[in-house]
């Protein structure tokens, strides 16, 4: 077991405390449990499940809601996303970009590319991208993007950016079946991961790359 890797649990005010004048992190939320961090921030979009024209208040761009635990995660082509309770970073972005839903892939590229330079800034680690949506560190996965977009009428479109990044696990947290091809920070760093740290600085540049790459249109 590594040190810390349950009892950090993530907290919504002090993450917004260190995002001031984000548009990504205006609003934070932080679950104990859901399925799938995206199909909970789509449910708080709309009741019904569908898309809509806009979102009702309280669910403005930079909306980032967070699961200590998915038990649905979702990965690319219909893949599970394994996300035991306290061990990483489930959540998902609620986003208005101004680009056409055939451009949704420019915000999965955006990222996972964000990601990696924070995973090399703030532990020397070296990851890899394996496209579309993959993070790679020694060969094996350590973090994914599931980024899904719905055209909308006379306003920007929709896109929610769900991100899961393999925090805390250690091996046997992993299926026998994954064990050979995912790996966590912990693992590949010999000691535990500070997860709410690791969320400030994950935001912060989120939003950061996010305002350049929406000024030049991804």
């Amino acid at each position: 077991m590594f040190p810390g890797e349950i009892l950090d649990p993530l907290n919504a005010d002090e993450l917004r405390a260190h995002l001031h004048c984000a548009v990504i992190g205006q609003q934070i939320i932080v679950l104990e449990q859901t399925a799938s961090t995206n199909d909970a921030i789509l449910q708080l979009t709309t009741p019904q499940g569908a898309w809509v024209s806009g979102p009702p208040s309280g669910t403005d761009e930079g909306l980032v809601l967070f699961a200590e635990h998915q038990t649905a995660g979702r990965g690319q082509r219909g893949n599970r996303w394994e996300s035991p309770a306290g061990k990483g970073l489930w959540f998902s972005i609620l986003l208005r970009p101004k680009i056409s839903v055939s451009d949704s892939g420019c915000l999965t590229i955006w990222a996972i590319e964000t990601i990696s330079d924070v995973i090399r800034m703030e532990f020397s680690l070296e990851p890899t991208i394996k496209l579309p949506n993959d993070i790679r560190i020694q060969g094996r996965k350590v973090a994914g993007v599931l980024t899904e977009m719905r055209a909308q009428e006379n306003a920007p479109h929709l896109a929610i950016v769900g991100i899961g990044i393999n925090a805390n696990q250690s091996s046997d947290d992993f299926p026998v079946d994954l064990q050979g091809r995912a790996i966590s920070l912990a693992m590949a760093l010999g000691q535990g991961v500070d997860r709410q740290k690791f969320a400030v600085a994950l935001l912060r540049n989120l939003d950061r790359t996010y305002r350049v790459r929406l000024a030049s249109k991804c």
